[in-house]
């Protein structure tokens, strides 16, 4: 069988990821590229090759992904060095001859740049770029924007204060929970027909802050209502609370590309692979939230 490297192997997407697979498959077949080989241990008593590297150390990724078939290749999470991340990445890819590239890129809506989250979209954008000039046969995943941000985004004091407050409007977003993409991705991996195409993974069901409102209210039983902001005073707002300037523009950002209806994009491809529902949006705040 295909040897199958997942790089991010210990970050909350590729744990699930990698135990989709050895669940599928054996797990000799499964490698994995982590910073901390102590934290993939559990992994490596079951016979997963467990690689050390970082993707900022390029000589590290050319020696990690030799003989590797399938790259399931998670993005960066820096907010500075993503390209350059990304760029050394596909270099050791062409340079150790990887079969495969499978790229965990964004939904979205808008590509010209005057999208609220233009910020991000465009290093996708440019990956999936490079990723095609490299020559090296690969399959986009475009994951939508994760349900697991939202207790990031609302905070823990939803019931104390009976509301939810962002600046996005009247926008919805298709969330999908990390659980289903990794699933879906391990799906992917392990299947043939996916050669040089694109799969929209996404909630087929978009959602808005005044439904997610509602939701508290059904599960908890107190009043949840939603009130929309003014991105200026947001941002001021989560600053004054101790949040960091970068993170607080960052998250106004995402509410304002929602407002926007840049993730307003559902699809049924996630469905179709994962063979059921998506979680829906009440399982995950009952269980994400403990109501």
């Amino acid at each position: 069988m295909a040897k199958i490297l997942v790089t991010g192997a210990t970050g909350q997407l590729g744990k699930v990821v990698v135990d989709e697979l050895i669940s599928n498959s054996s797990a000799t077949d499964i490698a994995v590229l982590v910073r901390d080989p102590a934290k993939a241990a559990h992994w490596q008593a079951q016979g997963v090759t467990v690689l050390q590297g970082d993707y900022s150390d390029y000589p590290s990724l050319v020696a990690a992904f030799k003989g590797i078939d399938k790259l399931y290749f998670i993005s960066s999470n820096s907010m500075t060095g993503r390209i350059a991340h990304h760029t050394h990445v596909l270099n050791a890819a062409v340079a150790a001859k990887v079969g495969h590239v499978f790229f965990t890129s964004a939904h979205r809506k808008t590509e010209d740049g005057s999208s609220p989250v233009a910020f991000i979209v465009n290093e996708y954008l440019e990956t999936e770029k490079l990723l095609k000039e490299t020559g090296i046969t690969y399959t986009l995943l475009l994951h939508a924007l994760y349900a697991d941000v939202l207790p990031g985004f609302l905070g823990d004091k939803v019931l104390e204060y009976g509301m939810i407050s962002l600046p996005a409007g009247a926008g919805k977003a298709a969330y999908a929970t990390r659980e289903d993409l990794g699933i879906a991705g391990a799906r992917l991996l392990l299947s043939s027909g996916h050669e040089n195409k694109s799969y929209t993974l996404a909630g087929n069901k978009a959602t808005s802050f005044e439904e997610l409102a509602a939701i508290f209210t059904a599960l908890s039983g107190k009043e949840v209502k939603y009130v929309a902001a003014a991105p200026g005073a947001f941002t001021a707002q989560l600053v004054q609370a101790g949040v960091p300037v970068e993170y607080a523009q960052a998250v106004t950002a995402f509410a304002e590309a929602i407002g926007a209806g840049e993730f307003d994009l559902p699809d049924n491809t996630l469905a179709d692979i994962l063979g059921r529902e998506p979680e829906s949006m009440k399982n995950y705040v009952a269980k994400a939230f403990s109501l």
